[in-house]
């Protein structure tokens, strides 16, 4: 991701720890090889793998957990596991999947915050500038959204509004980056539309005072001299210290003329 910092995961895996009851033989090599083990050697071997920092050979030794001892206690945390290792080994792909996975087995379960959680951070980590296509970035404010409306009280919602403002600046950021090459193209009403979607849609984002500026102009080329004086009249109540107030005045102040007196 090239201009949304990265927060690091709280490491609610911690408290899936199972405690380590047996040295797994197995070295590096052959530790994804499928040799039937206890659960307690496998799963230890695998968080020994994520302690190591090696992310994905961990998870594919906590999907062996799973595969091996489908019923155990250890299975149901090691679908969480396998998918926070996903993560930290940037395979968001996999983490998606598996967070997924662990949500259609397990819908109630206490996790599925988490699990929530870390499908919209592996969208999030994958925003691209405001120059390429912003489908990930819309994916990633659609799963924060519904972590926000399903879990409101849990420990990720407040993390995940923070970054839904940060998504919802950077998609009106791609609308004005569209609007100003129509206008630099000459054409006005397309130009017009992006920036009153900016307006309408993302109107808490640091966007706003540029994009009622530049509808200023995008009317006053259209010939509409009234909506420009509208949106500089808003742009005023709302920005009145701004730069693009000011570039706004100035425009209606030349293009503009003033209201006859009654």
């Amino acid at each position: 991701m090239s201009n949304l910092s990265r927060i690091a995961l709280p490491l609610v895996a911690a408290a899936l720890i199972l405690p380590a009851t047996g040295c797994a033989r197995n070295k590096l090599k052959g530790d994804t090889e499928y040799v039937a083990r206890d659960v307690n050697t496998l799963y230890s071997l695998a968080k020994k793998r994520l302690d190591g920092g090696e992310y994905e050979l961990a998870a594919k030794l906590f999907d062996e957990v799973e595969r091996q001892h489908p019923y155990s206690v250890w299975a149901r945390r090691a679908q969480l596991m396998s998918a926070f290792s996903y993560y930290m080994a940037q395979s968001y792909t996999e983490a998606i999947s598996s967070s997924r996975r662990f949500l259609t087995i397990h819908p109630g379960n206490k996790d599925a915050a988490y699990a929530n959680y870390l499908i919209a951070m592996s969208y999030y980590q994958q925003i691209e500038d405001v120059n390429r296509d912003q489908k990930i970035t819309q994916q990633a404010a659609d799963s924060f959204g519904e972590l926000t409306r399903r879990y409101a009280g849990s420990r990720y919602a407040a993390d995940a509004r923070l970054k839904l403002d940060l998504i919802n600046d950077h998609l009106a950021g791609k609308e004005m980056e569209v609007g100003r090459f129509y206008q630099r193209q000459g054409n006005w009403l397309a130009a017009t539309l992006r920036f009153r979607t900016v307006i309408d849609k993302y109107q808490t984002t640091s966007h706003t005072p540029e994009a009622l500026e530049r509808l200023v102009e995008s009317y006053l080329a259209l010939g509409i001299p009234e909506e420009a004086r509208r949106s500089a009249a808003v742009l005023g109540a709302n920005y009145p210290g701004s730069e693009w107030y000011e570039r706004s005045y100035k425009l209606i102040q030349r293009h503009v003329p003033a209201a006859p007196q009654s």
